[in-house]
């Protein structure tokens, strides 16, 4: 069995609500897993340990660990760890909507 005809089977056929929520799962849990990357590759690039960058944001290292691998990434958090990398602004991709900043 294909990996497309076990979605077909388990999840429900493309174009219904199953299978359409299960895609957009996936699509937002590779979003959030690049930008976990993105924020522990920075941090490591910029010589800080996870409890270094949670004392700039006043969070502990846990939660660090949490958004760099993709976890309880929320915009307010996205907005805090880039700037206390040094990031002067960032912008979120909307695909045919455009490009908007989020600083």
């Amino acid at each position: 069995m294909t990996h497309e005809e076990m979605l077909d089977k388990y999840i429900g056929k493309v174009g219904t609500l199953e299978r359409d929520e299960f895609d957009a799962q996936v699509i937002t849990g590779a979003q959030e897993y690049h930008i976990g990357e993105a924020i522990r590759q920075t941090r490591k690039k910029q010589g800080l340990t996870q409890e270094q960058l949670g004392e700039r944001i006043g969070v502990k290292k846990a939660q660090i660990s949490r958004l760099e691998s993709g976890k309880s990434i929320t915009y307010d958090s996205i907005r805090k760890v880039f700037q206390a990398l040094g990031a002067k602004s960032a912008w979120i991709d909307l695909g045919d909507l455009g490009r908007v900043a989020l600083w």
